[in-house]
């Protein structure tokens, strides 16, 4: 218990657990500092107050007691609320996550001049844990060098990106459909409406598997059909248990989507490709495609062992995780899947599908991916690793690379997108992750015994 602490209002406060890192802090006003308050913000107002038949400021405060009393109290109960919750997290050093949550009697809580204030709030706090050592730990590094193959398919990939729309009359397999995108729950209400969606009709080899408005479904193919420009077509739906919009999990969902535009990817022809990319020959469009590939595969590797250490760390390390997954947290985990594919050189097709995948996968995994969260956290915190501007800088430059933009524009898109905070969270734990790995034992292995080996943890 704690009275009086510097630079807040005068309060008692308790701290009990209320669940698995999980605080309720029940605070005791007295009432000299309510009345005190609840007349500080009465003299403010009346310093302002304009009534009929009085200049601004010359209200008596009686008539402005009788006008404006309710709200006034209104205003002071929320700042004693406010003042008070933040000394006590300061004084105590509380590690809160999210926003407090105050109980239904708060939003009801009036104040009375005199008479002491009760009140309560629960929030949310960084887990306590151990941190496993990684000393000798084993680690193997796949060693992977491109071939002419992967040249070919990036040269294939570039020409598809940089190619022309075919305006088509009927979609077939691997075509585009462009429209207006609506989802709706069991009871009719929407849940995302977009004008100008994109859907792919799934190309043979999917197997009907597409994604519509970022949900993966299975059938897609077979419940979408082929349609032709002007057709509407209905996809019947489960809502994924990570999407971000909190509305949209595991709801039955209906998805409506009116095809305005029908069209077909015409690859860049060579010539044409040389021009776009300034390169003067095949041959020199094949050299850039290697060294690129080559710096893919540093970063394909050093992801392929942080991902050992997260496992690792994942599977020694328990962590009494808060009891609710808030929406804004499954938004973070896959902002953050969003910048790692970024990183990894993906296109907008393949991270969009990635991101329904990301959806669609287990509530366990999102508990894994929170759970590494936190853990990277902790000991980036004990290493006392940092973050300079020169760093999140450089890893947006590397990106801008991989998506042939300037860095500029990159860094405008993802300030745009307010998507700077999850570069420099990405920098933090990749450093992190490789300070871990100094103290691993790295052991080469060939691509082929790597996929084999980690088959498994992978499905």
């Amino acid at each position: 218990m704690a009275a009086s602490p510097a630079g807040g209002v005068e309060h008692k406060v308790t701290i009990e657990d209320a669940g698995p890192s999980r605080k309720r802090l029940r605070f005791t006003v007295p009432g000299k500092v309510v009345a005190e308050q609840i007349e500080q913000s009465l003299g403010a107002l009346a310093m302002s107050a304009s009534l009929p038949g009085f200049r601004p400021g010359h209200a008596p405060r009686r008539l402005i007691e009788k006008r404006f009393g309710s709200g006034v109290r209104e205003e002071a109960k929320n700042q004693i609320i406010a003042s008070a919750y933040s000394s006590a997290i300061k004084e105590h050093k509380i590690s809160v996550i999210g926003d407090p949550e105050g109980n239904e009697e708060l939003a009801k809580l009036a104040l009375e001049p005199g008479k002491d204030m009760h009140f309560h709030v629960e929030v949310d706090v960084m887990p306590e844990f151990d941190i496993p050592s990684t000393d000798g730990l084993e680690v193997f590094k796949p060693t992977f060098t491109p071939s002419e193959k992967d040249v070919d398919d990036q040269i294939n990939m570039l020409a598809v990106n940089e190619g022309s729309l075919e305006p088509r009359d009927r979609a077939e397999p691997g075509d585009y459909c462009i429209g207006h995108g609506v989802m709706k729950d069991q009871e009719g209400k929407s849940l995302i409406d977009i004008e100008g969606a994109v859907i792919q009709i799934p190309p043979t080899d999917r197997k009907g598997k597409g994604a519509i408005l970022g949900v993966l479904v299975d059938d897609f193919g077979k419940q979408a059909g082929l349609p032709a420009a002007n057709e509407t077509i209905t996809v019947k739906a489960k809502g994924p248990e990570n999407h971000e919009n909190e509305q949209v999990r595991g709801k039955d969902l209906t998805i409506t989507f009116e095809v305005a535009q029908v069209q077909r990817i015409i690859p860049c022809p060579m010539d044409e490709l040389l021009r776009k990319t300034g390169l003067p020959t095949e041959e020199s469009l094949r050299e850039a495609m290697m060294n690129r590939l080559k710096q893919r595969a540093v970063v394909e590797q050093q992801g392929a062992m942080r991902q050992q250490i997260a496992r690792y760390l994942v599977e020694k390390v328990e962590v009494p995780l808060p009891q609710r997954l808030t929406a804004r947290q499954s938004e973070a985990n896959l902002a953050r899947a969003r910048m790692d594919l970024l990183h990894r050189g993906m296109d907008d097709l393949q991270i969009e599908e990635r991101m329904a995948q990301l959806r669609a996968a287990s509530a366990a995994s999102a508990v894994r991916d929170l759970k590494l969260t936190f853990i990277l956290a902790r000991v980036a915190q004990t290493l006392q690793v940092q973050v300079n501007q020169d760093e999140v800088l450089g890893r947006i430059a590397q990106m801008a690379v991989e998506r042939r933009v300037r860095p500029d524009q990159m860094r405008q898109e993802l300030e745009k997108r307010n998507q700077i905070g999850f570069v420099v969270q990405q920098v933090r734990d990749h450093k992190t992750m490789d300070a871990l790995l100094a103290r691993a034992k790295v052991s080469d292995i060939s691509v082929e015994e790597f996929n084999k080996k980690f088959a498994a943890a992978r499905a």
